[in-house]
């Protein structure tokens, strides 16, 4: 009796945890590295890295080069999710969901914008983020409609 609870037991689980490919150490497939509001391109733009190269690159910034190891360039994706400009401070831009299909990951972003009667630094800003993805699938990227935008 035992031995058929602990097989069923062994069976639900490995069911449930399909074919998604997770990163050991955190579980997760996604993990946002950086979300800064300043910094990022001057249009509105998002990148997926996914060349050695490119990575490496990532490996330079200051902000990233504690986040991402060696082992990530052929374990991982990344992708640069850059805003574009704006005329005050408040935006954000982030990813709020990760899918994984058998063949891709989609990632669903939400661009934040200020509420109209808050309080925000007077500056241009580059709202921007980085994101790790613990898969070497395809990513295909999908916003959330500007509507929902402002909830």
């Amino acid at each position: 009796m035992k031995k058929s609870i602990l097989l069923l037991l062994l069976v639900g689980l490995s069911s449930c945890t399909g074919t998604k490919e997770v990163s050991a150490e955190t579980g997760k497939l996604y993990e946002v590295l950086t979300e800064q509001s300043n910094g990022g391109g001057n249009i509105q733009f998002y990148e997926i890295l996914s060349e050695p190269r490119e990575i490496r690159m990532l490996m330079n910034d200051e902000l990233l080069k504690d986040k991402i190891d060696e082992k990530d360039i052929v374990k991982s994706n990344f992708v640069v999710l850059n805003m574009g400009e704006r005329n005050s401070g408040g935006y954000s831009i982030t990813v709020v969901n990760a899918e994984e299909t058998a063949t891709s990951i989609i990632l669903t972003v939400k661009e934040s914008t200020p509420p109209t009667d808050a309080m925000v630094t007077q500056n241009i800003t580059y709202p921007y983020t980085v994101v790790k993805i613990n898969s070497k699938k395809e990513i295909s990227i999908k916003s959330r409609p500007f509507s929902a935008l402002r909830k």
